[in-house]
């Protein structure tokens, strides 16, 4: 396992030189506010240090994409402010933010272009925006993709590869943008546990190359665990901190620690939180239903 970032801590003060640090200050968004007027996301506050993995969880519904996709630029906001490294991307005046490369979402479903190469469609975000000529896209996609395992499917289309593989493709497709943040909304998913447990490992692989924020949104309490620097749980709708738990578990990390203690410990504390939120949900769509 590599080692480039083995001292990083949740709640650290040191940082990566890409920044990415999120602040999401009193945010409040309503849908429909003149209709319906849906809560969707109350009074959220929340501090992401530059280079933490952040791992966001709840019941279905409760907000946490909205949350996500303000951060990226895809909703606006109805009251306060998120900024990145002290600058504002909304809020007073400013209620959605504009997308940019610096923040890049993987998406649940995938976005690889099916008729390019691997190595195609990871080239193609900067040489489109013309930040690289192409013959330099094509030397850095090469390194890292050769840092990701993925240097003998360079020249394949997605649909000959695994959905595991695919996945790693399009993190790396991400990371050539270099990024400040990546906005994960549940990418493994659909991906059955075997091959799961291989993809955590594979990000983590990732990351401590490429040590950018990330906010990654799971309904997987171990996933989350074993991935992240701190767990934030929600609460049902409307979205806002439960309670946060620093994972004080060191990186880099493998599969052994699922069986240690402290992990054990911190998997009852987390099931504990999610499940009396589960259960609001539960009864709140009851009565709704």
């Amino acid at each position: 396992m590599i080692s480039a970032v083995e001292n990083i801590q949740p709640n650290r003060t040191s940082a990566p030189t890409r920044g990415g640090a999120i602040r999401i200050d009193d945010v409040v968004k309503i849908y429909d506010p003149e209709g319906a007027a849906v809560l969707a996301v109350d009074h959220c506050s929340l501090d992401i240090a530059a280079g933490e993995i952040c791992m966001i969880v709840g019941p279905s519904g409760c907000g946490k994409t909205t949350l996500l996709n303000a951060i990226a630029g895809f909703h606006d906001i109805t009251s306060g402010s998120i900024h990145m490294d002290g600058e504002m991307l909304c809020g007073p005046g400013k209620p959605m933010a504009e997308p940019g490369s610096d923040r890049i979402v993987v998406f649940q479903n995938g976005a690889l272009f099916p008729w390019r190469t691997n190595l195609e469609n990871v080239i193609f975000g900067p040489v489109m925006q013309g930040t690289l000529s192409k013959a330099e896209a094509i030397d850095k996609a090469r390194g890292m993709m050769a840092d990701a395992g993925l240097n003998d499917v360079e020249y394949n289309y997605p649909g000959e590869i695994s959905s595991g593989v695919r996945r790693r493709v399009e993190i790396v497709r991400a990371l050539m943008n270099d990024p400040k943040v990546l906005l994960f909304d549940e990418p493994y998913r659909a991906l059955d546990s075997l091959t799961k447990s291989v993809m955590h490992e594979a990000l983590l692989e990732i990351y401590y190359r490429n040590p950018v924020t990330i906010f990654f949104i799971t309904h997987d309490l171990e996933e989350a665990l074993f991935v992240g620097h701190r767990v934030v749980i929600m609460t049902t709708r409307p979205c806002k901190p439960k309670k946060v738990l620093d994972v004080d578990i060191p990186h880099p990390r493998d599969y052994g620690v699922l069986t240690s203690k402290r992990f054990r410990e911190l998997m009852e504390e987390t099931v504990d939180a999610v499940h009396e939120e589960a259960l609001k949900a539960f009864d709140r769509g009851e009565k709704e239903g």
